[in-house]
């Protein structure tokens, strides 16, 4: 066994050793950060890069209106000024004089050029969702409006006028998301392939596209052109793409890489690392959690999802299962979301209620008339060997707390998915990661018929109370009203919590000044190495 193992990990650094040669000379210099990305961005055009790695690279390379600071609150970025009516609808930002890293001017009819194109139905934006805030956004991407519909308007080439459909406080942190960067107009018309490789590349950001070696690597440097481009004190960032987690794990501890996530470092290690102070966490944002077919017994009954809901040990399965530093979660909206909303809100749920729990399920198996429980299966995907290991402990605990027996069924994660979207499941494993980070943006899911609803789950107050929410301008109120809207998803039980997610990572000694957010990409406009 001890020399499988020997000559598997010599055939993992042999492995890194061969990648680091992608490297380029300057990546080895003083001031050039070595990052991993998991595969090939998809993109690296603000209207199309959605997943992780993709954001990460496109949000260093723009900058917009406002940039979130290592508070996680907006700042002035490109908008020098931002004045908001009254009503919170309309907002006009005045934006200072910078410039393209071609050299070309920036203006307010860039940023009107990129969120329409955004929106156009044509572009295919699966981000457009988050402009749908601004006035006639929805209806123009939907193809049931026109352009000129859209409230986005450059007064001048400074100044630039959005109204919104409804007030939004969070949308000042949504204009430093990469889908709300400007794009340079002139540049795309003269050429709108811009965004595929390196030679016709136009950002404003504190880095600019140098070389995009195609599922080998990508290289930003410094963007002399970007207005703080003083305060950049590194040469640029090289991102290999590696795909296995065993060979990012070892070419960081080689010092080939400055950072390696949690997800390369080994299971084994990762809790001890943590508890030795070795790899630094965080709040992230979303949660796992749950979810019930309401439509499927026995899970019609409330007071048997309820039961379900109380017999899960969450700190069990945090701690001894999951181990990366998670916190328990005992409601939905996670501590990260600004304002004291967790701290105000309070847990809506607790472990260590089984006799409760049992109370709870034999009251609804007599509501309904049952001797004995309607089979029970919970669906998850089989994409990780954690998913297993968590699914088999709530298992356990069904068969410990509840004397109930329910039965596992794993599926091919795209399988699972398209189940879970059809609700063809009786309960399922599931997530959710934000796209801003608001309460609203926790609790509109569940409004009835929404998407991302995947219950069959309806409940008229709840609607209510985030339709309030939306359209109310006091911050105070709309916060009431998003607890009572908490308060009845936990009392109705269509879903119930698991943990928090966070963000686990190392980084090699001397790396500093990597901004990472709960939601959203990380920032390393001030990032350094030494």
């Amino acid at each position: 066994m001890r020399k499988i193992l020997t000559m598997g990990m010599a055939a993992i650094f042999l492995l890194a050793v061969m990648l680091s040669g992608c490297s380029t000379k300057a990546d080895q210099g003083d001031k050039m950060l070595n990052l991993n990305i998991t595969g090939e961005p998809t993109s690296l055009d603000p209207a199309q890069a959605f997943d992780e790695d993709s954001l990460d690279i496109t949000h260093n390379l723009f900058v917009g209106l406002m940039r979130l600071d290592e508070n996680h609150q907006p700042q002035p970025a490109i908008a020098e000024k931002v004045e908001t009516s009254e009503d919170g609808r309309v907002y006009t930002f005045t934006l200072r004089k910078t410039k393209w890293s071609d050299g070309s001017p920036l203006t307010a009819h860039d940023f009107e050029f990129a969120w329409k194109r955004v929106l156009n139905p044509e572009t295919a934006s699966k981000a457009a969702f988050l402009l749908y805030f601004i006035k006639g956004a929805e209806a123009y991407n939907q193809g049931k409006a026109g352009v000129e519909e859209v409230g986005v308007q450059a007064l001048d080439d400074n100044t630039l006028r959005v109204e919104l459909e409804k007030p939004t406080p969070s949308f000042l942190e949504l204009t430093a998301y990469p889908v709300y960067s400007p794009v340079s107009k002139q540049a795309f018309e003269k050429n709108p392939d811009m965004f595929q490789n390196a030679q016709n590349y136009a950002s404003n950001g504190a880095f600019r596209l140098a070389e995009w070696k195609h599922n080998n690597y990508v290289k930003i440097t410094k963007n002399e052109n970007f207005y703080k481009a003083n305060e950049v004190k590194l040469d640029g960032i090289h991102f290999s793409v590696i795909t296995d987690n065993q060979t990012v794990y070892q070419m960081f501890q080689t010092k080939k890489l400055h950072v390696a996530s949690k997800s390369s470092i080994p299971g084994e290690l990762l809790t001890r690392l943590i508890g030795e102070g070795k790899v630094k966490t965080m709040e992230g944002s979303g949660l796992s959690f749950f979810r019930f077919n309401v439509k499927e017994k026995p899970f019609t009954n409330k007071k048997i999802r309820q039961a379900f809901a109380l017999a899960v040990d969450r700190k069990l399965i945090t701690e001894q299962i999951v181990g990366s530093g998670e916190e328990p979660a005992y409601a939905y909206v996670a501590p990260s979301v600004p304002d004291n909303f967790r701290k105000e809100g309070g847990n809506l749920i607790a472990d260590g209620q089984y006799e409760k729990a049992r109370q709870l399920l034999a009251e609804g198996m007599k509501e309904e008339g049952w001797d004995r429980l309607p089979p029970v299966t919970l669906m998850y995907s089989n994409a990780t060997d954690k998913n297993k290991k968590v699914v088999e402990a709530v298992q356990e605990m069904y068969r410990k707390h509840l004397g109930v027996e329910i039965q596992l069924q794993a599926k091919e994660k795209k399988v699972y998915y398209a189940d879970q979207e059809n609700t063809r499941f009786v309960m399922s494993t599931s997530s959710f990661l934000a796209d801003y980070n608001d309460a609203y943006n926790y609790l509109e899911s569940f409004q009835t018929g929404h998407p991302m609803n995947r219950t069959n789950w309806s409940n008229e107050k709840y609607d209510a109370l985030l339709k309030q929410a939306s359209e109310t301008a006091d911050p105070e109120t709309r916060k009431k009203l998003l607890h009572e809207a908490e308060a009845i998803l936990f009392d109705d039980m269509p879903v119930f919590p698991l943990y928090y997610y966070n963000t686990a990572y190392m980084e090699q000694p001397g790396v500093k000044g990597i901004i990472r957010h709960p939601v959203g990409p990380k920032d390393y406009t001030y990032a350094e190495v030494n």
